[in-house]
């Protein structure tokens, strides 16, 4: 039987283990690092390729009225990406049937109309039942409270920290080379 004593020095031993547990889980769980997908040509890749490298993360579409922003997408790519910004374009047809096509013809759209030269994603889900796991990571309300919520539309931005965490969710309306959205991603690159 336990003495006076020994109950709040396993209480301490209790906590500070679930503590330690928690902490350790936290430190892998908020990094998009640890999330696979395939390239616009079908090569399986992870995140982890960008580890180091601050992301935005957008849902795109061909076929949307937000899709002249692959105009400043391409820009902002062009102008940070030698600082360490990486943008990452993820097709999604899940709003009104507006990204329909192949990988091909969206690899192709994107190109000739858009000159588009970051980093493309092959066709997933980002909302419903057959969310990809990353958008199910991203979304996450307990996981990203900053960030979480359903993705309403195409072009809805997240921006990740260097070290792989969520820190700032764009929605479509809010244009990529906006002073809101320059502010954020200027922010993250010149932290080391």
């Amino acid at each position: 039987m336990a003495t006076g004593m020994e109950k709040p020095v396993r209480k301490r031993l209790i906590l500070s283990l679930l503590c330690f547990t928690i902490a350790a889980f936290a430190g892998t769980a908020t990094q998009v690092y640890n999330y696979r997908l395939k390239t616009i040509d079908g090569e399986p890749t992870s995140l982890a390729k960008y580890k180091g490298k601050v992301l935005l993360v957008v849902n795109v579409a061909s076929a949307c009225g937000f899709t002249p922003q692959y105009t400043a997408l391409e820009a902002i790519y062009e102008k940070y990406k030698d600082k360490g910004l990486v943008v990452v374009g993820v097709p999604a047809n899940n709003f009104a049937n507006q990204e329909s096509g192949t990988e091909a013809e969206i690899k192709t759209f994107c190109n000739r109309k858009y000159h588009v030269t970051f980093p493309m994603m092959s066709k997933v889900s980002v909302v419903g039942a057959d969310q990809t796991p990353l958008y199910h990571y991203l979304t996450d309300k307990t996981a990203n409270p900053a960030v979480g919520g359903d993705i309403k539309w195409n072009f809805t931005k997240f921006l990740i920290a260097r070290n792989g965490t969520p820190v700032n969710r764009f929605e479509p309306a809010i244009k990529p080379d906006s002073p809101e959205v320059i502010t954020a991603i200027e922010n993250e690159l010149n932290k080391k």
